[in-house]
């Protein structure tokens, strides 16, 4: 049975010659991951790009292109929401799991990728992201225990800096938390 379903992309992989396997994080059904037939020229991957927006009609197993509403933005056109959007797919990556629905969560990164998108200065949305994450996944950030993780960083040091923290207090909210492969990338970023 066909159902369609809200999805924001976390990664796309290679399967085989003919599939890849698509990581999403979907209104109805969570995180969940579908086989995805049909890329070429005419369907391009750049369409699944990290904190891509899309709509799916899937049988919750495979998905053909031609089943697939994809909803432009301006991210993939920006070398840094580029890199803000990879880190936190995989931050979304490495902390959603399992494929149970939260519409308040998705609604939550629903609004992250709009403000990126429609960002003219991106360069502390990432940090907001944690942040609010933070809360939504059920461990917030108590702001008279930790002032300096709600602190807006001005310089790219004091953005490193906050980073750093911010990714330490995650360690130690989640047992088997590893540090995104991304995150160099932010740190060099953003002057």
């Amino acid at each position: 049975m066909l159902s369609t379903t809200d999805a924001i992309v976390l990664s796309l992989q290679p399967l085989n010659d003919r599939a890849q396997l698509l990581h999403a994080y979907t209104r109805t059904g969570g995180r969940v991951r579908y086989k995805v037939y049909g890329l070429g020229r005419k369907h391009s991957a750049g369409l699944y790009s990290p904190l891509a927006w899309l709509q799916l009609t899937t049988d919750n197993t495979s998905i053909r292109t031609s089943q697939l509403q994809y909803v432009p933005r301006t991210i993939t056109a920006d070398p840094y929401k580029r890199s803000i959007a990879l880190f936190i797919s995989e931050v979304l990556s490495l902390t959603l799991r399992h494929p149970m629905a939260d519409e308040p969560l998705f609604e939550f990164i629903c609004r992250t990728v709009q403000q990126l998108d429609e960002a003219d200065e991106p360069q502390n949305i990432h940090l907001h992201f944690l942040i609010g994450l933070a809360e939504k996944l059920g461990f917030a950030i108590d702001e008279n225990e930790h002032p300096e993780l709600y602190a807006m960083p001005r310089t790219r040091s004091e953005r490193q800096q906050q980073l750093r923290l911010l990714s330490r207090y995650f360690s130690e909210q989640i047992d088997d938390w590893q540090e995104p492969r991304s995150l160099d990338i932010l740190m060099e970023i953003f002057d």
